[in-house]
């Protein structure tokens, strides 16, 4: 981690309009690395946060259950349990504090991860000081949503916080591959999906990726939601249509 990108800010006096706006905000900043989380809460607090700190997944968990939190700051790596399953868990309690993910894992699918595990927002380490306070006031300004997008198609509903996936108000168990390929569907409900743009998308298709691989996971997924649910459209690809 650079800390001098993160630590900068620290020195940096505070614009009175800003931090105006900050003063008496309650943050919670879940961190396992003592001295990045020793940084942040002086930093923050001279920004006017009201800051606790927790160091591993269960107490920051118990913290962001109980302490009427306005944000959390959450590292994705942290003992005990894992960011994503903190943020998972509050989601699946029906907690929908704003939760800014932190971590060193900056791949597109790991921030895709977090923000589908029902994260507000996610910043990759090392990240600049300024960023951080001014996604920090966008979280705040927004304020506590009622509750994160919900995809449905006719009976078939997704909740990507929770990874819950019903249809007609029935659970249906997917694997990690078919959740995937079922979302990237559903966020494109009645457009026909070409087995290219699944390949690219679900798969991150290598030479070595089976050629056939779409149209067994297609029929996989057929047989838990419902044939009439997922049509092939002849030479052009699949499409989502409400059940």
């Amino acid at each position: 981690m650079n800390r001098r990108r993160c630590e900068v800010a620290e020195s940096t006096p505070a614009g009175s309009g800003r931090r105006d706006t900050l003063i008496g905000v309650r943050l919670l900043v879940v961190e396992d690395e003592a001295r990045l989380a020793a940084a942040l809460q002086r930093g923050l607090s001279a920004e006017g946060f009201v800051v606790d700190v927790a160091a591993d997944g269960p107490g920051g968990l118990d913290l962001a259950r109980h302490g009427g939190y306005d944000a959390v700051i959450l590292d994705v790596m942290l003992p005990g349990l894992s960011g994503y399953r903190v943020v998972r868990q509050l989601r699946a309690e029906r907690n929908w504090v704003p939760v800014l993910m932190l971590s060193a894992k900056d791949g597109e699918y790991d921030q895709a991860d977090g923000l589908d595990c029902g994260a507000d927002d996610y910043l990759t380490k090392p990240f600049s000081y300024v960023v951080l306070l001014a996604r920090l006031r966008a979280l705040v300004r927004r304020g506590t949503p009622a509750r994160p997008a919900v995809l449905a198609v006719g009976g078939l509903v997704l909740d990507p916080a929770t990874r819950q996936v019903t249809r007609d108000g029935v659970d249906v168990g997917l694997t990690t591959r078919e959740y995937a390929l079922l979302e990237y569907l559903m966020r494109r409900a009645g457009r026909v999906v070409s087995k290219t743009e699944l390949l690219d998308h679900v798969w991150d298709a290598t030479p070595e990726t089976a050629p056939n691989v779409v149209e067994v996971y297609v029929g996989y997924l057929r047989r838990k939601i419902g044939r009439d649910a997922l049509e092939t459209v002849r030479g052009a690809g699949y499409r989502i249509v409400g059940p």
